[in-house]
Order: C-alpha cells, then sequence, then structure tokens
C-alpha cells in the first residue's frame, strides 16, 4: 500500500479518526518516506529533517477529519510538509542578522552544464542544505514547489524582490559550488 488514494489507504485513515494507535502507526510509516523526502528540502542536517516531519506529521493527525477523501493524500500530505517547513523557518527567521556581510560574493564562476552529470541526488542535496536558510527555502519554494516569487513573499513576509533576491543568490551559491566540485572531480579522475 502507498500513499496513492485506496480503499486501503481511506480504512487506514478512517481508523485513525477513530483513534485506533495502531492505524496511525502504519499512516505514519507510509508518510514517511515523502515528508522525509520534502522536509530535507527545507532542512539544514538530517536531524532538523526528521524533526520537521514529526512536527508536520503531528499536523496531518490533529488535522485529518479536514481531509477530503476525493483529494491526493500524498498532494495534502507534500502540502502540509512544506507549510510545517515555512512555519518552522518563520519561527526562526531572523533575515537581518543572518545576512549581516553576506551577499558581497563573487559569482563569475561559469558554470557547466555537464557539472549536474557528475554527482549524485545525495551530493545535490547536500548542496542545498548547505545553503543559508533564507537561500535554501525561497530555492526550494520556487525550484521544485515551483511556487511565484509572489507566493513566497506572502508566505515568508518578505517583499517578492527578496524573493528573487534570494532565489538568484542560492542559484549563484549552487552554481559555483557544482563548478567548484565538478572541477575537483575532474582533477581526481
Amino acid at each position: 500500500m502507498n500513499l496513492e488514494n485506496s480503499r486501503e489507504l481511506h480504512d487506514v485513515i478512517r481508523r485513525c479518526l477513530s483513534g485506533d494507535r495502531k492505524a496511525q502507526q502504519t499512516l505514519f510509516s507510509l508518510c514517511y518516506p515523502l515528508s522525509m523526502n520534502v522536509c530535507r528540502r527545507y532542512a539544514s542536517d538530517l536531524g532538523e529533517a526528521k524533526s520537521l516531519v514529526n512536527e508536520g506529521m503531528l499536523k496531518v493527525f490533529k488535522q485529518l477529519d479536514k481531509y477530503s477523501m476525493n483529494l491526493s493524500f500524498g498532494g495534502w500530505l507534500r502540502r502540509i510538509m512544506v507549510n510545517t517547513a515555512i512555519d518552522h523557518y518563520r519561527k526562526e527567521k531572523v533575515f537581518q542578522d543572518r545576512f549581516k556581510g553576506i551577499g558581497n560574493e563573487d559569482y563569475t564562476n561559469a558554470f557547466q552544464e555537464d557539472a549536474l552529470d557528475s554527482i549524485s541526488a545525495e551530493e545535490l542535496l547536500a548542496l542545498v542544505q548547505d545553503l543559508p536558510p533564507a537561500y535554501r527555502i525561497v530555492f526550494s519554494l520556487y525550484a521544485v514547489e515551483e511556487y511565484s516569487h509572489k507566493e513566497i513573499a506572502e508566505h515568508l513576509g518578505i517583499s517578492e524582490g527578496t524573493s528573487k533576491s534570494n532565489y538568484a543568490k542560492a542559484r549563484a551559491k549552487l552554481q559555483k559550488a557544482l563548478a567548484t566540485l565538478h572541477s575537483s572531480n575532474g582533477q581526481q579522475r
């Protein structure tokens, strides 16, 4: 059984709604891979990602009665996890303090298209996780979740311009990191 809407999934959800602890454990296990996949893009490390998953799953169980069985459960879960990451970031955000002295880097290194072909998904995820928090969340929301800069600005309480700037700086940092990784991989061959 997976997160695609099925009779089995709906049965587990109904049992969860009636307070069945075993069904809740089953639902948590079913949700964990997708939840972790989403949260790792927003977290700085695995521990923070696990914390976001736990926080998000609490929201899932509290809001399960609001889930409509004719909607995609996986899509509903993904939205809760993304919103949990946004909420977490809002609680932790101190944009002005985090970016004092950041922003004057020189991003003139050229990016080679085949750099992405030479790294694993885990290496790419690690590069995204190394971004400063504001860059990481804007990059993930825009590039992965396909939010518009206007939506990102509304969710994070920043201006559209700041969202665009953070995205551009995140891309530049990733391109620089990829170029560095690519050149070091090329030297090892």
